[in-house]
């Protein structure tokens, strides 16, 4: 009887249609995201076989993501966050459908996609803040941790079955239409934000400030609490590890080994563990959910060192499998975390110092791992990046403010449980 009731009360969020409208627009957008990196890396192999050169196209995404994310976070406080989602993924689809064409016509050439890969980091970094501080004005705060699951869940649910299509359409028909259906899922996404009707709240004030000022206040914000800033630092070194390590080299490996269509298979094992673990998540009430979800992200180290040591298929399938559930404990502990601690109207300019401060060594990852696996190897490059992540997440943990950190579960779930 308590299992059934758990289950009523982790599905709750799904009433509203708010919610379902935001998280289906999602969906789609995480999965044209999963899919593009796929199908641009082999694009790229493709056009050059250089993974300095697959470097650079990626990493363009990322700075450019990273350098407008702060102005994201101001303009989502300031400005209708439904007319940002709405907007951000009808020109995605826009410069993914210019891509597409680009290398289906065969003009696409390195400088070409670096430029649309600009576009593309500048667009998420204007939509994420929007979408991240979006969800509690779409469900009432009891639910929020369900919420906040179930997003998560239907997020990793896009990138399974982009991460999957991505191997499969590179591998049948090629990179050009694997982009193809990113345009066509930014554009749907487009117009299930279309649907989103949710009520003023404190974060679109009536009053303007200055953006510096108010870039001021969201940083103040930011830095006041310890277990905050302390967790972004972690994901600065375990980012640009994961970005480098699989993003980079993962490709690499696949081609050198087990194909471009398992290594599909393999990004998707990660997001079937992941929505298991949001499964996980969305019932749990543990009080110290950020400490456990912390600890668990050294299991990024886990798929690093199969690439190295054993790359097949099926072993590292598993790994990301179980990397896939450990992270998602991580992802909702952290969005519950920020949502039941940050004022409302701060929120979204947190998130964007959170992005940014996580995302910043994405460019870096990615840029470095060519060259440094050119000078000692790439089984050495990943094993290190194991290493590093591993003492990142020690490093954390040694912060005494993020072991206390409480966090109030709903009514609803304590009763069920």
């Amino acid at each position: 009887m308590s299992l059934s009731l758990a289950d009523k009360a982790s599905l709750q969020p799904l009433r509203h249609r708010n919610f379902r409208r935001l998280a289906s627009g999602r969906l789609l957008m995480y999965f044209a995201n999963s899919m593009a990196p796929i199908v641009l890396a082999f694009a790229v192999l493709d056009l050059t076989g250089s993974t300095t050169d697959l470097g650079i196209v990626v990493g363009a995404r990322s700075l450019a993501n990273v350098v407008l994310l702060l102005l994201g976070g101001v303009i989502a406080d300031r400005v209708s966050r439904t007319l940002i989602l709405q907007g951000s993924a009808a020109a995605a689809a826009c410069v993914q459908g210019a891509i597409a064409l680009s290398v289906l016509l065969g003009f696409t050439s390195i400088p070409l996609l670096i430029v649309l890969s600009v576009l593309n980091g500048a667009l998420a970094a204007l939509s994420f803040p929007a979408s991240a501080a979006m969800t509690p004005q779409t469900v009432p705060a009891e639910t929020l941790r369900p919420a906040n699951a179930l997003m998560r869940m239907g997020i990793n649910i896009g990138m399974i079955i982009g991460a999957s299509l991505g191997g499969i359409v590179v591998a049948l028909l090629g990179p050009g239409w694997g982009l193809v259906c990113n345009a066509a899922a930014f554009l749907v996404a487009a117009l299930c934000f279309l649907g989103l009707k949710v009520a003023a709240t404190a974060t679109e004030p009536t009053e303007r400030s200055h953006p510096i000022r108010e870039l001021r206040e969201g940083w103040r914000e930011f830095t006041a609490r310890t277990w905050v800033w302390v967790v972004v630092l972690q994901f600065m070194v375990v980012n640009a590890v994961v970005a480098g390590g699989i993003q980079v080299l993962g490709p690499t490996v696949a081609d050198d080994t087990f194909g471009r269509t398992a290594w599909g298979v393999v990004l998707a094992a990660q997001m079937a563990g992941a929505v298991v673990g949001g499964f996980l998540a969305a019932r749990s009430h543990h009080r110290h959910a950020l400490r456990i979800g912390v600890a668990v992200v050294a299991f990024e180290a886990l798929p690093l060192v199969v690439l190295a040591e054993a790359p097949g298929a099926l072993l590292l399938s598993v790994a990301m499998f179980v990397n896939g559930i450990a992270l998602e404990q991580f992802g909702v502990a952290w969005d519950v975390s920020l949502q039941e601690n940050i004022p409302a109207d701060l929120l979204a300019r947190v998130y964007s110092y959170d992005a940014l401060g996580s995302f910043i060594a994405l460019p870096i990852g990615e840029m470095a791992a060519g060259p440094v696996t050119g000078l000692i190897g790439r089984e050495t490059t990943l094993l290190a990046g194991a290493v590093l992540v591993a003492a990142a997440t020690a490093a954390a943990l040694c912060s005494r403010d993020l072991r206390n950190l409480i966090s109030n579960p709903p009514a609803s779930l304590q009763q069920a449980a």
